[in-house]
């Protein structure tokens, strides 16, 4: 049984591991341009890399999970609770986990688009896939959606910055 919005999570699949390898990219482009890696650039890396493919993997739950003929509410239940709590996680550590990594705090506008609003977007789609609200796909897709925009979101911000450093000599 194909799932419904098969298609679209493919697609955002797709996307999110682009975006993961793009990041990587330009970080070795970056230091083979004589610019050493700073705190941030390795953060910066693993986070964006670790985030994009942990939305690529909420976006292959439901399908992989329809193969072993759970019915519909079913799948959209257990991709709920696999993807959305790991990622709650992953979007509230993030302000931590930076300032260990960097010594830094997240800029505001990082911490309200990609955390408050991504974390928000996961939250409601739990509550309203387990409560059996009646397009339990298109919430989860919309989740997957939103948190995928607000990491685009950061991902330029941060490059951004990233870019405008000098080069260590």
């Amino acid at each position: 049984m194909e799932v419904k919005g098969a298609a679209l999570l493919y697609t955002l699949a797709t996307l999110a591991v682009t975006f993961a390898g793009f990041a990587a990219l330009l970080l070795i482009i970056r230091q083979s341009a004589g610019g050493g890696l700073s705190p941030l650039d390795r953060f910066f890396a693993r986070t964006v890399v670790g985030h994009f493919f942990w939305l690529a993997a909420g976006a292959i739950f439901p399908p992989l999970l329809a193969l072993y003929d759970l019915s519909e509410p079913m799948v959209w239940k257990a991709s709920a609770l696999l993807f959305g709590l790991p990622m709650l996680a992953l979007l509230l550590s993030f302000p931590h986990r930076r300032r260990v990594a960097t010594g830094q705090p997240v800029p505001l506008r990082i911490l309200i688009v990609m955390v408050v609003a991504g974390a928000l977007s996961v939250a409601a789609m739990i509550a309203m896939v387990l409560t059996n609200v009646a397009v339990p796909s298109a919430v989860y897709a919309t989740a997957i959606v939103i948190n995928f925009l607000t990491h685009v979101f950061a991902f330029i911000t941060a490059l951004e910055v990233i870019l405008q450093q000098q080069p260590k000599s």
